[in-house]
């Protein structure tokens, strides 16, 4: 029954938002749960309605998904910030881009490749940032002192 996949493909695609988007929140950053679960969601909607519209026809579903594309990196541009001290946002725009396609892998029927794809960004943005700070800390370190014996 088509009914029930897309009860499925929904509720997996609101899941795997809510578990990116939990890591976000505790994060304390600004595009965090309810952001990423709706991201999700709707990408995964728009997927199920692109899929049910062409039913029985010869039109082309991969119209709607790639305005999904286009949609999404509206709002991921307009979570990157730029001011004197750099470029900030781009890991939020990047995450805002990946949750929307994990939500059109849910509404297409990709679970598998959905779940994986949220997993493995929960990793990447929870451990790497452990991994990284070490190395910020000791780059800093290195240009502080590059800096002193250039004054030297």
């Amino acid at each position: 029954m088509v009914w029930s996949e897309d009860v499925l493909s929904i509720v997996l695609a609101t899941a795997l938002g809510a578990a990116v988007g939990l890591e976000r929140e505790l994060s304390g950053k600004a595009a965090g749960l309810r952001t990423n679960v709706l991201i999700c969601l709707g990408a995964a909607v728009f997927t199920i309605i692109s899929k049910r519209m062409v039913e029985g026809t010869n039109g082309s579903h991969v119209r709607i998904a790639a305005q999904i594309v286009t949609g999404v990196g509206f709002l991921g541009a307009g979570a990157v910030i730029q001011d004197r001290r750099g470029v900030h946002g781009l890991t939020t725009a990047a995450t805002i881009w990946l949750v929307a396609s994990i939500g059109m892998g849910c509404g297409a029927g990709f679970y598998k490749l959905a779940c994986i794809s949220a997993l493995l960004a929960i990793i990447v943005l929870a451990v790497v940032l452990r991994l990284i700070r070490p190395i910020e800390r000791y780059a800093a370190k290195y240009r502080a002192k590059s800096m002193s014996d250039e004054l030297l």
